[in-house]
């Protein structure tokens, strides 16, 4: 089912191809190119002058910080411009021109909007005042600001429980609104808190609280300068975190090796043209990978044993491999895990992984010889069904070797979004926190919930069961980032009221409840102000450091609001001024705000003052090899199964993945030029093997479809791109084939979906 129930709208959006053209991928990333593209793309939405004077001011000291990526910044900012070209092509989408008012929706209804493309969704501007779309309308139209508050209020007093209720979180707003929507959840009485991490990278937060005691990663951004091997596994930073690449550069220019593990060979890793330095302008670049191992989809827990059982046996014949003394002192379970690994044979775990024996040997040798190793990754091991146990792997490398908590060693999950790591560590969270709980009530005066709260994959089945009746989501493009499109589609339609806090339209605005409300907030690159004073706002990167953003753009529209201002005022309209929580003075008086949220947060104290300048890291007990709060106080090796597929001879494992002109669910163009493919992403990548056994030639029109519990799910009218990928595997862009994700199959312990290992069928058509 694709249409709405109340109005016939899509869920998915057109099935239709733009002009594809196909060259060779690219062997490097950014360069010339990548300053062409960046500059077309803000000239083109913002215009010149402004384009300039803004880019000059994107992750500096005294900026704002990127609504892209959570990767940090130097402490020492680059003059020529502390930027990457998807950072200016978020910037690009956030400052743009266009705008949807008044005119726009009176225009479009939302039947037709829900008929364009994301893109094109995407690609209609700023959003200029609150809207309003009633039960029998479909058109938005204009409401005042107290309307949309007291309306929200009403739903929410009318319900028979606070759980039925969710307060959906994305990753971009700041630490002060998330802490703020987080209270008030709290308040109303629901820990139905669901936020984007749990779709990325809680299966890291799973398995690195169980090994390392915090769910966090404990490198720095200095720590790649003293690396004396930085794997990354599963990740594609040359269109995900561009900004790494210098990073790696460092890296490589200290004399450090790059091992990189991932099913396709992706530009970025191969090649680095810095285009801030001569040679990444008239030169050759900076090669970055030593050793690639092409492993196949999902298959990285029998690759990372196959390397720790022959580093064991070399450790058994010679010594010197591995850190006894760390091991001894500060890990638990050594002996478990070499017993587990006599269970395995290295023949059988080389044909799993798939990857060259030759290429093993070399990582393996490597490996053998080096103690600082960081170990990076991001979705190509947390959305699997074992993603829990794909980290856990990585843990116990670094765990044998030593490599935790010293300079140039140590895990790194790369965030995908700019403050999704903030956001739970304000206390955007599901399940409860007695701690946080006990803080708040001395804070606040109140008894928070002590029932766990739902994460998305819960909300969702919540919402298609009856269960709960209103959504607020705090920034984000819920329908499209979730899995089981059609299904996420049908949930949203059963709620009585759905809430987005957003600065652009997107599809989650089209498929809604009953009722649902645009509340427009200002972005990040615009100022904040409160009468004639310029409020600033935090945000955590990837690496756990608090720093000051701060706008310098005049806001699209006089009639936003900023996003604490938005939470305060719902709850104000729930709760009224007789509250023990004074809201409205909080959603204002950001000092006030911080002054509370240091009461409440650990490591939080003399906020305000800290987060200047460069900011601060916050605790973390893996960087210092502190491990008293686990069992036995130390760090836990792990026994982790092999993954399990069981593939019939016409399915393929499919990975989703993102386009060079993405972010998220952002479509900023047509374009993936690293992978050759131009003006289309309706395109799956396929092993030419496959194709020819299947019968396929480049170019012919698919079908996709996969088969869970006996429903079927489709995918209709992709072209078939022959790629280097591993045979039986499949790679296609989210989120046309999110449709594909089952929403019931998702990583154990984490919940997070299996987006990464969808088992598919073929279709020609």
């Amino acid at each position: 089912m694709e249409k709405n129930k109340l109005r016939k709208v899509s869920a998915t959006g057109p099935i239709k191809h733009t002009g594809i053209t196909l060259k060779e991928p690219a062997d490097y990333a950014a360069g010339i190119p990548g300053v062409k593209a960046a500059l077309s793309h803000t000239f083109k939405e913002m215009g010149v002058v402004k384009s300039l004077s803004t880019l000059s001011h994107m992750n500096q000291k005294e900026g704002f910080d990127c609504p892209g990526c959570a990767w940090p910044d130097p402490d020492h900012r680059s003059n020529l411009g502390e930027y990457c070209e998807n950072g200016a092509k978020a910037l690009a989408e956030e400052a743009t021109s266009k705008r949807v008012d008044a005119d726009f929706f009176s225009k479009h209804s939302v039947e037709e909007l829900s008929e364009w493309t994301d893109f094109e969704i995407g690609k209609s501007g700023r959003i200029t005042e609150p809207f309003l779309l009633k039960p029998d309308s479909s058109h938005y139209e204009p409401i005042t600001w107290e309307e949309a508050f007291q309306l929200t209020a009403k739903h929410l007093k009318e319900l028979d429980s606070p759980d039925e209720a969710i307060f959906y979180t994305s990753g971009r707003s700041s630490n002060e609104a998330a802490f703020l929507y987080g209270l008030f959840s709290r308040a109303l009485g629901t820990n139905n808190m669901p936020d984007c991490s749990n779709m990325c990278h809680e299966s890291s937060g799973v398995a690195l609280s169980e090994t390392l005691g915090i769910g966090k990663g404990s490198v720095t951004i200095e720590d790649f300068e003293k690396a004396e091997v930085v794997m990354v596994i599963g990740q594609n930073p040359g269109t995900n975190h561009p900004r790494m690449l210098s990073a790696l550069q460092k890296c490589k220019k200290q004399g450090g090796k790059i091992i990189a593990v991932n099913p396709l060979e992706e530009a970025g890793l191969i090649r680095f043209k810095n285009p801030q330095q001569v040679e990444g302008i008239a030169g050759g670049g900076t090669s970055l990978t030593d050793i690639f191992l092409q492993v196949k989809v999902n298959q990285d827990v029998p690759l990372l044993k196959l390397i720790i059982k022959k580093l064991a046996k070399l450790e058994k014949e010679q010594g010197g491999v591995f850190d006894q003394e760390f091991i001894k002192e500060k890990t638990s379970g050594y002996d478990a895990l070499l017993a587990d690994l006599e269970n395995y044979n290295e023949a059988d775990l080389l044909n799993q992984c798939g990857v060259s024996a030759q290429l093993i040997d070399e990582a393996v040798e490597l490996l053998t010889q080096k103690k600082k190793i960081i170990i990076c990754w991001a979705m190509g091991l947390t959305q699997h069904k074992n993603g829990v146990e794909n980290i856990k792997e990585c843990v116990n490398l670094l765990l044998l070797k030593g490599s935790i908590g010293k300079p140039g060693a140590g895990t790194c999950p790369v965030r995908g979004h700019s403050n999704v790591q903030g956001d739970r560590t304000v206390g955007i969270m599901h399940y409860v926190s007695p701690k946080l709980n006990s803080a708040i009530e001395n804070t606040f005066g109140f008894a928070p919930p002590t029932k766990a709260g739902v994460d998305v994959v819960r909300a969702i089945e919540a919402m298609h069961e009856g269960k709960t009746k209103v959504f607020l989501a705090l920034g984000g493009n819920f329908l499209s980032a979730a899995s089981d499109t059609l299904y996420t589609a049908e949930a949203l339609t059963n709620c009585e009221l759905t809430v987005s806090i957003s600065t652009k339209l997107n599809r989650t605005h089209l498929v809604t409840g009953k009722t649902a409300l645009i509340l427009p907030t200002l972005g990040r690159s615009e100022k904040d102000m409160q009468g004639a004073n310029q409020r600033y706002l935090t945000v955590e990167n990837s690496m756990g450091k608090v720093h000051r953003t701060k706008g310098v753009l005049k806001p699209a529209s006089g009639n936003l609001k900023s996003e604490p201002e938005i939470v305060a005022g719902i709850a104000n309209a729930y709760f009224g001024t007789n509250h023990q929580v004074e809201w409205k003075r909080l959603g204002t008086d950001y000092e006030l705000l911080r002054t509370k949220m240091e009461q409440v947060l650990n490591g939080f104290n003399n906020y305000s003052n800290r987060s200047a300048s460069t900011g601060f890291y916050l605790p973390n007990n893996a960087r210092v090899a502190d491990f008293s709060k686990l069992p036995d106080g130390k760090a836990q090796f792990s026994v982790c199964k092999l993954p399990q597929h069981k593939l019939s001879n016409d399915e393929f494992l499919l990975m989703t993945i993102r386009s060079h002109d993405q972010f998220n669910t952002t479509i900023y163009g047509l374009n993936d030029r690293y992978r050759g493919i131009h003006n289309e992403r309706r395109v799956v990548f396929m092993n030419e093997r496959d194709m020819q056994k299947a019968g396929l030639a480049k170019m012919d029109h698919i079908n996709l479809m996969s088969y869970y519990e006996g429903i079927e799910r489709k995918a209709e009218n992709f072209l078939v791109i022959p790629y280097n990928i591993p045979q039986g595997n499949l790679a296609a862009y989210f989120p046309e084939t999110n449709i594909l994700v089952p929403h019931n199959h998702f990583a154990d312990k984490s919940y997070t979906p299996i987006s990464k290992s969808v088992q598919v069928k073929v279709a020609k058509i």
